[in-house]
């Protein structure tokens, strides 16, 4: 299931034509009460189409419009916008496997330009192999189908292509400390894992920030978060919430928009990390952990040998 290079994915589209339409709306000095009233529309049709969980087709967009005041370039220029709305979203492939709030998340990081992650249990997406993928999906996907594995993964990987877009995105990660000691997947499975995140320390549009034990507690450490800058001015950040219970999208100045939960209450703390979780350190930190994890597989080698019967010394995986 390849999923090549595109535009922007629908769903900044919609975002930015239900952001426009709200505008529109209020400018012309319309409750949601008068526009659905002078369309002849019940307000859960226009309260639907402003948030997006439906489209609207192109002739309703125009009488909207013109009731709104809209100058008629303006109008063209919506109406395409709305077309681009309609497109099928290039993750659609994976619906059967992701849910809607994760099929949206897709959408904004194949669109972002600047995409800011913090993690502090687990190696971003981003930046797993697919080993590593494999296994974290596995443990936390308990009693999932092994098909549906794979596509989980499958998805994983297609979604590092970010990496060869045109043009690429600035990628910023911060993760705590306890990221490249968890043992994931055995040590051949962590070593890989490690160099991949110390190959890509060195990679131009990429920073990598690891926050040290020494650091202690700091602001929204137990939530990983990532959070969407886009290209065009209108376009609002966008965060996205990860959490046991379920995937939370929020979006600037939207109303799902609660108390400090906000894009940019998040981009203040990740700023604050940034400060204390210098990103010249991060390449020697990857590299003492792992000389440590090398220097354990050794001794559990020795260890192994010491208990063997045939006084063989061995590792429980290889080294490559």
């Amino acid at each position: 299931m390849s999923v090549g290079p595109h535009g922007p994915d629908p769903t900044v589209h919609r975002r930015r034509l239900r952001n426009e339409l709200r505008k529109a709306r209020e400018t012309a000095g319309k409750t949601q009460r008068d526009a659905a009233a002078a369309m002849e529309w019940s307000q859960s049709k226009l309260i639907r189409i402003e948030t997006g969980a439906v489209n609207i087709s192109t002739n309703d967009l125009r009488a909207l419009l013109a009731h709104y005041g809209v100058e008629d370039a303006r109008v063209e220029a919506l109406v395409e916008l709305a077309r681009a709305a309609r497109d099928v979203p290039r993750w659609s492939i994976y619906k059967d496997v992701a849910t809607p709030e994760y099929i949206s998340f897709l959408g904004y990081e194949s669109s972002a330009s600047i995409i800011r992650n913090f993690e502090p249990l687990l190696i971003p997406g981003l930046l797993q192999t697919e080993e590593y993928a494999r296994e974290v999906i596995s443990t936390v996907e308990d009693h999932t189908p092994p098909q549906r594995i794979d596509a989980l993964v499958d998805l994983r990987m297609q979604r590092q292509e970010i990496f060869v877009r045109n043009p690429t995105p600035l990628l910023h990660f911060i993760i705590d400390e306890a990221v490249i000691h968890r043992m994931v997947g055995g040590h051949g499975v962590a070593r890989r894992q490690l160099r991949r995140l110390r190959d890509a320390a060195d990679i131009p549009n990429v920073t990598i920030r690891i926050v040290p034990f020494t650091q202690g507690m700091y602001p929204r450490l137990r939530v990983p978060y990532v959070l969407f800058e886009f290209p065009e001015v209108e376009d609002e950040d966008v965060l996205f919430l990860e959490n046991p219970f379920g995937d939370f999208v929020i979006r600037e100045n939207s109303p799902e928009e609660k108390d400090k939960i906000n894009p940019v209450n998040y981009l203040g703390i990740f700023w604050q990390l940034e400060q204390i979780a210098n990103r010249e350190v991060a390449p020697a930190m990857l590299d003492g952990a792992l000389t440590r994890l090398e220097r354990w597989v050794q001794r559990s080698a020795l260890q192994t040998g010491e208990t063997s019967t045939s006084g063989d010394i061995r590792a429980s995986e290889p080294a490559n």
